[in-house]
């Protein structure tokens, strides 16, 4: 079974993604820009600005991720597009949020300060949904694709991961 869970930044994705991979026993793949950029020794945000000029870092990455979770017979796959790109995934779960909770858990994660969290997470929203409607014509707003969708803002990741868990209990 390949689970595949998406969301924008700050939902709780790589958090559920890891209790839920480890809950199933399944393998988890959340290879991210995080990474990409680490591997290539490049800061983050430098990284993220790259990206706007180069489709070929999304495609790389993305690639990437979809060829992992293809070798895998369980698995589950986080990433933003997770949902969109590993087209073979036997759920589609995608987590939202609203803008301020996700601001203020990159603050948490990252500090800085929160207004500058709440700039950042809105310009990389903004960015992200260009970039991914300008190279696969994905609208990362519509979740219709998705087989289920959870409201994070007050639920622990325990919870969301009983939710998804509860939902394949259900579909069987």
């Amino acid at each position: 079974m390949r689970i595949a869970i998406s969301s924008k930044s700050g939902c709780g994705n790589t958090t559920v993604s890891t209790l839920l991979s480890e809950k199933l026993g399944f393998k988890l793949i959340n290879f991210t820009f995080r990474q990409m950029a680490a591997e290539k020794g490049v800061d983050f945000w430098t990284f993220c600005s790259m990206a706007e000029k180069d489709d070929n870092i999304d495609r790389e990455l993305d690639a990437r991720q979809v060829e992992m979770a293809m070798a895998e017979e369980n698995c589950v796959l986080g990433s933003r597009l997770a949902i969109w790109m590993l087209t073979e995934a036997d759920l589609k779960v995608y987590l939202t949020a609203d803008s301020l909770t996700r601001a203020e858990r990159v603050f948490r994660r990252e500090g800085g300060s929160l207004e500058e969290r709440i700039a950042q997470t809105r310009m990389r929203d903004e960015n992200d949904s260009a970039r991914y409607k300008r190279i696969y014509g994905i609208d990362n707003n519509d979740t219709s694709v998705a087989d289920l969708v959870i409201k994070t803002d007050d639920k622990s990741p325990e919870e969301i991961v009983g939710i998804i868990i509860s939902h394949l209990k259900r579909e069987g």
